[in-house]
């Protein structure tokens, strides 16, 4: 890419020559129309040639262009045809409106300065300077609309095709949620008939009213049970997905059947039920199903013949759920303790086997989805326990994430409205600047032509100029003569004054006439209509 001057012209070519040069000559017919003879003509013609310049660098920098051809009305006035044209390509091809705006503030002060300098009358350049800036920032305001509606349709092709990615996302991801949730199903059923399984088994392999090949076969049945429950963490793991969320189907099974079923099993298992359940909504009782279901599972794999307590509280606005059991002393955990209870991470099998470690996280997702939270640890006086609370009335679940085609969407439409914003305040606050100006220049223009009813008297017919001037206000009346009845003395130079600062303008005006160095004629007239205007 080439760069010259800080612009890049690498996507310069034929096509684009050739559409800058159709501007460039549609710009110069009316200049070269209106060309004078001398020294104008030259600086016209220059004037021309910066502007081909400005054509060929606005594909990238546009402002210099809209600038330059304001500018030069300085110059020659044909060059405001090129104003609306400039303004256009620079709200199209700018991104940033504030060196605009700052532009157009720019051009209002140079111009109010340069007409003050050349002495041109306030109510000559006042009004074309106005309609310059509007000449500007209407078609800038176009070309902004069509840069902007341009950018919101590619985001929202972009967007489309982003959608369309998602949803292929979508459908892999849905697949391997059912695959998760299979798992979750098989170790909530599976893994806890087949602890129980074991346990049942365990217990008759050391039973003494059972013949020796009985108790044999007992021991294999609990051996076959242990690694079919291995094998069923093996197959969770290659199922299971590690973001997927536990499933909230209400349960067929109650919890006291649950339990019921556990010690008809052999399990040593004491509960407690308090309070009303009756309000208890569908998904809180899943959930404390769950909950005590994965916590006897894992207490016949980690504390075999231990007695487990489960105690449930529902009180006015939640329940809360505590599984509990004593820390068998023959199994040390990793850590140098004692090994997981009802609810802790599993450090193994039931015979010392690798462990699958999904209960507990699945336990607090659930709880999470109810709004609660899920505790597990060992407790200060010894043993293990599982904690929920659970709200009856859970808080919303979190909204999902937007996707980044959607933020880029939205950042579009702030960056519209607040464009559109500044285009519309920005030369409004312009426009009011420049009213103020207008009024306040007004208003001293007014106060300081007043000539005073005392100066007025002091001043006399046949009275040297010289003399009678230092009477007289540094300023002459806004707007200069009006129609009077009283004529103009023949050969005289009239000057008019205010007689009083009354800013509508509707009072006496003072005439004072000179002629041949002397005061010839001094009138106290009401005008009979009003001009606006200054001399």
């Amino acid at each position: 890419m080439k760069v010259i001057g800080g612009v890049r012209w690498a996507g310069y070519g034929r096509r684009a020559a050739v559409l800058d040069a159709l501007l460039w000559a549609a710009l110069a017919l009316p200049v070269l129309a209106g060309l004078p003879g001398g020294a104008a003509a030259v600086a016209q013609l220059a004037g021309l040639v910066a502007v081909g310049v400005a054509i060929a660098a606005a594909r990238d920098r546009p402002l210099p262009f809209l600038l330059l051809t304001a500018a030069l009305t300085a110059v020659s006035g044909n060059f405001a045809f090129g104003i609306p044209i400039a303004a256009y390509l620079t709200g199209r091809r700018t991104d940033d409106t504030r060196p605009v705006l700052w532009g157009f503030i720019a051009l209002c002060a140079g111009g109010a300065v340069l007409n003050t300098a050349r002495g041109t009358d306030v109510t000559t350049w006042f009004p074309v300077t106005v309609y310059l800036v509007l000449l500007g920032v209407l078609p800038w305001l176009v070309g902004r609309y069509w840069r902007q509606y341009q950018q919101l349709a590619q985001a929202g092709w972009e967007r489309a095709e982003r959608l369309e990615r998602e949803q292929r996302i979508v459908a892999e991801r849905e697949r391997l949620r059912e695959r998760s949730r299979i798992a979750q199903d098989m170790h909530d059923s599976l893994g806890h008939e087949l602890s129980l399984i074991a346990l049942r088994a365990g217990a008759l392999e050391v039973s003494s009213e059972l013949a020796g090949r009985h108790r044999a076969a007992a021991g294999e049945v609990r051996a076959a049970a242990t690694a079919a429950t291995e094998r069923l963490q093996q197959i969770i793991g290659v199922l299971r997905e590690d973001t997927a969320g536990a499933p909230l189907e209400p349960a067929g099974e109650s919890v006291s059947a649950l339990i019921d079923r556990a010690r008809a099993w052999g399990m040593l298992v004491e509960s407690y039920c308090a309070g009303a359940g009756d309000g208890v909504p569908p998904v809180v009782e899943r959930a404390v199903y769950r909950i005590v279901q994965e916590a006897l599972t894992n207490a016949t794999k980690h504390a075999p013949g231990t007695l487990v307590t489960v105690q449930i509280t529902h009180g006015p606005g939640e329940t809360v759920v505590a599984v509990a059991n004593p820390l068998p002393a023959s199994r040390p955990s990793p850590a140098g303790g004692t090994a997981g209870g009802p609810g802790g991470e599993p450090a193994g099998g039931p015979d010392g086997g690798p462990g699958g470690g999904h209960g507990l996280a699945g336990l607090r997702e659930r709880a999470r989805l109810t709004g609660g939270a899920l505790t597990a640890g060992p407790e200060p006086g010894g043993g293990f326990v599982v904690r929920a609370r659970l709200p009856h009335t859970p808080r919303p679940a979190p909204a999902g994430t937007e996707t980044e085609s959607a933020v880029r969407l939205a950042r579009a439409r702030r960056r519209v409205r607040r464009d559109l914003i500044t285009a519309i305040v920005a030369p409004a606050v312009l426009l009011v600047v420049l009213g103020a100006v207008m009024v306040g220049y007004y208003i001293q223009a007014t106060l300081t032509s007043v000539l005073s009813p005392a100066d007025y008297a002091r001043l006399t017919v046949g009275q040297a100029q010289p003399e009678a001037e230092r009477l007289l206000p540094a300023r002459q009346l806004w707007g200069g003569p009006a129609t009077y009845d009283t004529p103009v003395p023949t050969g005289a130079a009239c000057r008019y004054y205010r007689s009083d600062a009354n800013l509508l303008g509707v009072g006496a005006v003072h005439r004072v006439c000179f002629a041949g160095g002397r005061l010839v004629a001094k009138d106290t007239l009401w005008p009979r209509s009003a001009t606006s205007g200054e001399d």
